[in-house]
């Protein structure tokens, strides 16, 4: 029964965003809600000018309208379901704000750094807020040792840097065509198969709604994209990345299985670091995806390159957590 329900989540919220993107591209494109590229970039992405983007809503209606049919078709929805939702579209909305604000308001920056951590700050603290009324564990555990941690209170802290720290990363990695959407559905695949061996359905469910959801819009968004998901889409699925890691207790796995997020984020800080302490940049441009471009590879390598590596953190995180 459970291997139906999984396999159709993914097969529903594939066509849903299938289906949905030829009746919301075009609607996109009359409304001139078209991608601003930043001039500092690199060049060869000046030609993508104009590009629909806030395709991050058909992911989401995706998503929230898989969940609800599948999961009831399983059971009602749980607390976990709607902590799970919390996240994503609160996400989502403030990501929604930000590219709505660049791209109808003409304002290329959109929400300032301060709006969108307030933002996310609020939103990370009414998830803790529900997480701690439903007396849900605290602790942290390592991988690979018999140590864990009890936070407590200090929970909240490390839900707040944890949310608000992947949705960032996510949306750092969005920056090529087919990027964030391959290696986000390996990453949510990964975790499916996770919450599934954890016997934790609904999580699972989600999961392969997100995936699917994403592969759905990867149609749409591979090279050469006919449409970009914007934060409305890469702050949702970092925020709901993190979650799913939270509520299945595999906090420090995410580490492993967001690999490529991870990395995405260590090459902005160090590039930051370098050039600020010494007036030197470590990589042509970072994020990294830029750099391997600016090296001469062809974006789509890079992009595939990425998946590959992606999908080899995705296999290393399930080995350690199931079979180690």
């Amino acid at each position: 029964m459970m291997e139906k329900v999984i396999f159709f989540t993914i097969i529903m919220s594939f066509l849903v965003t299938v289906l949905l993107s030829p009746i919301f591209i075009p609607f996109l494109r009359r409304l001139k809600f078209g991608q601003s590229i930043r001039e500092e970039g690199p060049q060869s992405h000046l030609k993508k000018s104009g590009t629909p983007t806030m395709g991050g809503i058909m992911i989401l209606l995706s998503i929230t309208i898989t969940t609800f049919v599948m999961t009831g078709k399983f059971s009602e929805p749980t607390v976990k379901t709607y902590l799970l939702l919390l996240v994503t579209l609160g996400f989502g909305l403030l990501g929604f704000l930000d590219d709505f604000i660049k791209v109808a308001l003409k304002r290329n920056l959109g929400l300032t750094s301060l709006q969108k951590l307030i933002g996310q700050i609020i939103i990370s603290i009414i998830f803790y807020f529900v997480f701690q009324q439903n007396d849900f564990s605290t602790v942290i555990h390592i991988p690979l040792t018999n140590l864990s941690f009890d936070l407590g209170w200090m929970y909240v802290l490390f839900i707040i840097f944890w949310l608000v720290g992947f949705s960032n990363a996510v949306n750092l990695t969005d920056g090529l065509d087919g990027l964030l959407s391959g290696t986000a559905a390996i990453a949510f695949g990964a975790f499916a198969v996770l919450a599934w061996s954890l016997s934790q359905f609904e999580i699972a469910i989600f999961s392969v709604a997100v995936a699917g959801a994403v592969l759905g819009f990867l149609v749409f968004n591979a090279h050469p994209a006919k449409v970009f998901m914007g934060d409305t889409g890469s702050l949702a699925l970092g925020g709901a990345i993190a979650t799913i890691a939270i509520l299945t207790k595999l906090e420090i796995i995410l580490l492993i299985i967001g690999g490529v997020f991870v990395i995405e984020t260590l090459s902005v800080i160090l590039q930051v670091i370098s050039f600020k302490t010494t007036g030197k940049r470590i990589f042509k441009m970072s994020p990294l995806h830029h750099h391997y471009e600016l090296v001469g590879w062809s974006e789509w390598r890079v992009v595939v390159t990425f998946w590959a590596v992606g999908l080899l953190c995705a296999i290393l995180g399930i080995y350690i957590e199931v079979w180690m």
